[in-house]
């Protein structure tokens, strides 16, 4: 048998219900996809982004990897976003983290892992950034939380400043960027009410960070 069997048979399982509940499903689905949402996670298996959502295939454009990390040199998240952005249009671009998150918790503890520590170190500069407020914090696993939580809004940030963001502003498209968090232990999103939607929200947001040091 082949090793992978079950989960074919688990392919035409799936396949034969959509048929049965919605007959021109998948010939529509092949005809275009349109989605209004970019969903930017992490590649944590518990986090499947169309189902916490209750999306369909063609609904949530997406793109995964460890600890949601946005990095202005990842040339397949930017194009990931400028796909998304110029030819499918999408609307709105979620950076969801989750709690509990393996890859802000290595560099959080400074953990070495080998050829991925050199992805964590973008996380590192979001922990070195705001050591001072994660340290007044004395519970261990509320300190992993607000990392997982500051690592979101500061990824929010990073595709906010991408060339495609700031060109799709400035060209009067309408792109709203959010940062929400997922917990596993309860199947619940969270919104970290962190919205920007044009260059003058950054300002502000960066204003904000000022005043609250």
């Amino acid at each position: 048998m082949h090793p992978l069997q079950n989960l074919l048979e688990k392919n035409k399982s799936w396949a034969a219900t959509m048929r049965s509940t919605q007959p021109d499903f998948f010939l529509k689905l092949s005809l275009q996809q349109s989605p209004e949402y970019l969903w930017i996670g992490c590649s944590d298996s518990r986090v499947p982004a169309n189902e916490i959502v209750g999306l369909l295939p063609g609904e949530l454009f997406v793109h995964r990897n460890v600890a949601n990390v946005v990095v202005h040199t990842d040339f397949n998240c930017l194009s990931v976003i400028e796909y998304a952005v110029e030819r499918l249009q999408v609307k709105h671009i979620i950076v969801c983290g989750h709690y509990g998150c393996g890859g802000v918790q290595a560099a959080l503890k400074d953990n070495q892992l080998g050829l991925i520590d050199n992805w964590l170190r973008h996380i590192k500069e979001v922990w070195k950034k705001y050591e001072k407020e994660i340290s007044l914090i004395e519970d261990e696993h509320r300190q992993l939380d607000r990392l997982c939580e500051l690592n979101v809004i500061e990824q929010v940030v990073n595709v906010c400043n991408t060339t495609i963001i700031q060109k799709a502003w400035k060209r009067g498209q309408q792109v709203d960027v959010h940062g929400w968090i997922y917990s596993i232990q309860d199947g619940q999103l969270r919104d970290l009410n962190v919205q920007l939607s044009n260059s003058k929200d950054i300002e502000t947001f960066y204003e904000a960070e000022r005043t609250t040091k």
